[in-house]
């Protein structure tokens, strides 16, 4: 696919392709136009008619090489994966109560400890990767490192806390991003960031989460957020059952604001597929490269369907 041209001012020549296949119509009409006037000829039954179809296809072919080498002499250019080298990823949990939830077993918050390891290994291992948690306020647990073991034995140690701040969350992600290790290759430069937020619920306290995406916005970091459970999800508390459905739109609005992108998990193994989505997406990054190549291809392809089709309405072949 054609993102754009280098040249688009040479794209003026594909003003010829109209002009040609008016000027094979019309010498169409003419021919078809004097046959009828004159009647059959008295060498109609002795010249082999050729079939319509092969002189239509010798133009048609004739015509698509045009258009590929006009593509071709413009400079074509896409974009194409390629793994990146360096690039830091916050991992901000929520660890509210409502994460002892058992709609997703064996409850919420040891299903997203298991796949949140299981995460660190789809990282490309030259990543920095950091660890924030969240409830009533938030906690830097693990500054960006990359090591795993390091994140992993803290992710085993979380424990549940009261009320859910996701502004915060995002916002001490952020924070976080100040401490990422100078590259010894390049120490001036910065490399990508992301934030992969999971959530079971909505802020019900501290700073504003549409705040929090704007700044993470402007400072070129998406927020890739996981909205976690299911809407039967419940707890119980103090005798009492308790539902706590996610807020799809919350986080919706967070991977809008930011840049990012919204999943949804209502399983384990739900979880593990978002997250090998979110892996590639952080892990590979599109670069834009010339692909003239292909459409001289394109244009030799069509070139020789032409030639054989033209040889085709001369040559007699034996018999």
């Amino acid at each position: 696919m054609i993102v754009e041209v280098l040249h688009p001012q040479r794209l003026w020549a594909l003003l010829a392709v109209p002009i040609l296949l008016a000027a094979y119509l019309g010498l169409l009409w003419v021919k078809t136009s004097s046959k009828r006037r004159q009647g059959p000829s008295s060498l109609d039954g002795l010249i082999r008619k050729q079939a319509g179809w092969k002189r239509h296809a010798a133009v048609a072919t004739a015509v698509l090489s045009l258009v590929s080498l006009v593509v071709a002499w413009a400079t074509p250019v896409g974009f194409i994966e390629v793994p990146r080298e360096r690039a830091t990823v916050i991992v901000a949990i929520d660890v509210s109560n409502s994460m002892k939830a058992e709609d997703v077993k064996p409850n919420r918050l040891v299903a997203a400890q298991t796949a949140a390891k299981e995460f660190l290994g789809m990282v490309p291992k030259g990543f920095n990767v950091g660890l924030v948690i969240f409830a009533g306020s938030a906690s830097l647990i693990v500054p960006p490192t990359v090591d795993r073991g390091a994140v992993s034995a803290a992710i085993d140690k979380i424990q549940l806390a009261p009320s859910t701040a996701i502004g915060d969350g995002i916002y001490s992600s952020l924070d976080a991003l100040d401490l990422v290790p100078p590259d010894p290759k390049d120490p001036d430069a910065t490399p990508p960031a992301a934030i992969v937020l999971l959530s079971d619920g909505e802020s019900n306290m501290g700073k504003s989460s549409t705040g929090a995406a704007q700044a993470a916005k402007k400072r070129g970091v998406p927020v890739f957020t996981i909205a976690y459970g299911t809407p039967g999800g419940y707890v119980v508390d103090r005798g009492q059952r308790m539902p706590v459905p996610v807020n799809h739109v919350e986080l919706q609005r967070i991977a809008d604001l930011s840049g990012g992108k919204k999943y949804s998990a209502a399983s384990a193994s739900e979880l593990k597929s978002v997250y090998e989505g979110i892996a590639r997406s952080i892990g590979y990054e599109k670069v834009q490269t010339e692909v003239t190549e292909k459409y001289v291809f394109y244009a030799l392809l069509f070139g020789v369907a032409s030639a054989l089709a033209a040889i085709a309405l001369g040559a007699r072949w034996p018999s």
